[in-house]
């Protein structure tokens, strides 16, 4: 099942300039999620992140992890109207740069899920090579 914006906008509350994928490729509801995210020049954060050599900043694909997972999550009929909040993340390591003209691929399987909170682990990846990675504890509110 493949989602656009307009439809991810009916899931979880983010929006321009903080939403963070374009794109869903593959659900599992409660399960796992495979999203997209086209990094162009037009981003806001390469203003000043940084002029001469713009990077996406980590902590902005760790949202867009967060993101894709709340997708996950929200679309499941118990959650639909719901927020994730982020709990804690874990073991977060950033192996490559993400540049504009990248695809990211984030891929995010939900290890644990209870009825207000959960825990997710998230891969990003440009083409086949891993760029970042962490683990999240989220809250369902």
């Amino acid at each position: 099942m493949i989602m656009e914006i307009k439809e991810i906008m009916e899931i979880i509350p983010h929006r321009y300039p903080f939403l963070l994928i374009d794109r869903i490729v593959e659900i599992e509801e409660g399960k796992k999620i495979v999203a997209i995210k086209n990094v162009t020049m037009n981003e806001q954060f390469f203003q000043g992140h940084f002029p001469v050599e713009p990077v996406m900043p980590g902590v902005l694909i760790i949202e867009a992890m967060a993101q894709a997972g709340a997708c996950a999550i929200l679309s499941m009929e118990e959650y639909k109207g719901k927020i994730a909040y982020f709990g804690a993340i874990n073991n977060a390591k950033f192996r490559d740069k993400v540049v504009p003209g990248d695809t990211l691929r984030l891929e995010v399987e939900l290890l644990k899920l209870k009825k207000v909170a959960g825990i997710g682990k998230g891969i990003a990846y440009v083409g086949d090579k891993k760029v970042a990675e962490a683990e999240f504890t989220f809250m369902i509110g």
